[in-house]
């Protein structure tokens, strides 16, 4: 009888000590992300098809210091959490989702007038 101890060989995924889950911490002010993106432009508005075919249509023209002044307040409501907003403006009506700083529709003062908006969750008034 042999009376010596062998050891034996391991498996290597055994030794893997187990990570522990990390703690999330919270988020005081502005992210990295929306501070970068306001240094890169990525404020500004985009125009989607659809609202570029409707301003078109509606011959509705708003000039660069408007546009300026609008997503100023849609970069405002942002912050404050909204969603989806109306822009409401001396000639026209904007439907504008801040998440994408994009213009959804767009629309005349006089058809606005008797529309009905629904999924906006704020309205911004220029």
């Amino acid at each position: 009888m042999d009376y010596r101890i062998n050891q034996l060989a391991y498996h290597p995924l055994s030794q893997i000590k187990k990570q522990q889950p990390k703690k999330q911490v919270e988020q005081q002010g502005p992210s990295f992300k929306q501070i970068l993106g306001t240094f890169q432009g990525e404020t500004s508005l985009k125009i989607s098809k659809h609202a570029e075919k409707r301003l078109n249509e509606r011959n509705i023209h708003i000039d660069k210091h408007l546009w300026y002044k609008i997503a100023e307040k849609v970069n405002e409501a942002k912050s404050k959490g909204i969603s989806d907003s109306l822009v409401v403006t001396e000639n026209a009506a904007l439907i504008v989702n801040t998440k994408n700083n994009t213009v959804i529709t767009a629309m005349d003062r006089k058809e606005a007038s008797s529309q009905i908006f629904t999924n906006i969750n704020g309205t911004i008034l220029l």
